[in-house]
């Protein structure tokens, strides 16, 4: 291929993750090759981009894996060189909000550390090259703690976990790097993102799995911790257009991403029940592990700026994402049932309970 008819590429960390797969699937169509970081498990972890996958030898294909991780620098730095990115999306992170409570020195590693790593490469390949290289940096609207609401790119950070406190150290890397070296960096704040590709342990997903397999028998109860907690949650396919839309743009900058409305976890509890036609005081239970050592009451976004500079808006209402993924998690219940049913799901209801 002639080089004036090159590609674009971009290099994703974190993407065998929703926002990951989400983001592969736009880049595609756009026409981008995509490159994507995959941490090395012993189990597959790539369920959510297999679907985009040929082999390499194919001529058609666009999507490429490389083995590394955010805490291996040296890893960062050989797949930078290799890949020659056009645009950087860092989207790898240990973020489960209550998980990092469990493990702060890994989760600080992976991404306060990981992003400053990233930077460093990026700063260094960028002064060998002399290319335009530009890079997205994930931030999370956790980072906002207990500010009040509505949250909007000048409201002061008061993290409340080892997650949001890691979150605001890369997001003020990523400025500082941005300032001092004039490299195009970019923070997305984004605002609870949800889909049938959450992971299963996030509160929204547990809850429209749990509601699938009440409907299928295949469980009594869902535990459950704060109801009372406020989120501004939206679709994830929704929100990496935002993140497409800021290295797009003339000059990098900071940018929430949010609905502008929030809902309790008791409002998204109703909502998925309601799908079902059962009234959920049937079966949700409390517990206190599921509770943080620090809440956040209430996060609700201010996309103005977004919506000004980027002509970004949300798209999927709450009761559209709502049903969306309870429909998609019944589906997979139904398929759990089948298997059960036919002499081939010894263990997943153990593994599913």
């Amino acid at each position: 291929m002639a080089a004036a008819e090159r590609r674009r590429r971009a290099l994703i960390t974190g993407i065998t993750g929703q926002d990951g797969s989400y983001l592969s699937e736009l880049l595609i169509t756009k026409g981008y090759d995509v490159h994507g970081i995959i941490r090395r498990a012993s189990m597959f972890n790539t369920g959510r981009i297999e679907h985009l996958y040929r082999d390499p030898h194919d001529p058609e294909a666009r999507l490429f894996g490389h083995y590394g991780d955010m805490t291996d620098g040296t890893a960062l730095r050989r797949i930078i060189e290799a890949v020659e990115p056009d645009e950087i999306y860092n989207l790898a992170a240990q973020s489960h909000v209550r998980v990092s409570f469990d493990e702060p020195e890994y989760t600080a590693d992976v991404v306060a550390m990981g992003a400053l790593r990233l930077l460093e490469c990026l700063r260094d390949y960028v002064a060998r090259t002399g290319r335009d290289v530009r890079m997205y940096q994930a931030g999370s609207s956790e980072m906002f703690g207990d500010a009040p609401p509505r949250q909007s790119e000048a409201t002061p950070f008061q993290p409340r976990s080892p997650y949001a406190t890691a979150k605001v150290a890369a997001h003020e890397h990523a400025r500082n790097y941005r300032e001092a070296y004039g490299l195009f960096v970019a923070n997305g704040i984004l605002f609870n993102h949800e889909s049938p590709r959450r992971g299963e342990t996030f509160v929204t997903r547990k809850i429209t799995r749990a509601v699938g397999r009440i409907r299928e028998g295949l469980q009594d109860k869902l535990y459950l911790g704060n109801l009372d907690a406020r989120r501004d949650w939206g679709f994830a396919g929704d929100y990496v257009d935002a993140m497409w839309r800021m290295l797009q743009h003339d000059t990098p900058d900071d940018f929430v991403v949010a609905t502008g409305r929030s809902y309790s976890v008791r409002d998204f509890l109703e909502a998925a029940f309601e799908q079902a036609g059962l009234d959920w005081q049937d079966y949700v239970e409390f517990d206190e592990r599921y509770l943080r050592p620090t809440e956040v009451d209430h996060l609700e976004g201010d996309a103005a700026k977004a919506k000004d500079k980027l002509g970004w808006t949300a798209a999927t209402d709450f009761k559209t994402l709502v049903a969306m993924m309870a429909e998609a998690d019944h589906e997979l219940a139904r398929r759990e049932r089948t298997l059960i049913d036919a002499g081939h799901g010894e263990g997943l209801t153990a593994l599913n309970g």
